[in-house]
């Protein structure tokens, strides 16, 4: 007789989400929300972010020729500068998250 178990929790942390090709998933960080000589900006005139965090790595596109992998530059914890309205935008549990591909980002950021 089998028995059916309920699916692992993922642990706490690790993102339940594996991106295909060149893509990555992007946590983006919040802007400002005062100006650099005090003034509050509301939600309606906030831009839209185009800085995030790397969070997951898809495998890479393969090559048109001989069918090998080209491996994504970027790796989980980047730090990245993204075109203001590229990607895909979706929540997964209560969190915000973009899919980009690799070639929408623009930077890296170093510390």
């Amino acid at each position: 007789m089998a028995v059916a178990t309920a699916p692992k929790p993922a642990p706490k942390g690790k993102l339940k989400l594996k991106p295909l090709g060149s893509r990555v998933v992007v946590k983006a960080l919040d802007r400002e929300e005062q100006t650099k000589t005090g003034i509050y900006l509301p939600d309606t005139a906030k831009e839209k972010p185009q800085e995030g965090k790397v969070l997951a790595v898809g495998p890479g596109d393969r090559h048109p020729d001989t069918g090998e992998r080209i491996p994504v530059e970027l790796k989980e914890g980047d730090r990245i500068l993204f075109q203001k309205y590229a990607g895909t935008e979706f929540k997964l549990d209560d969190e915000e998250l973009l899919i980009l591909s690799e070639k929408d980002v623009l930077a890296q950021v170093e510390n």
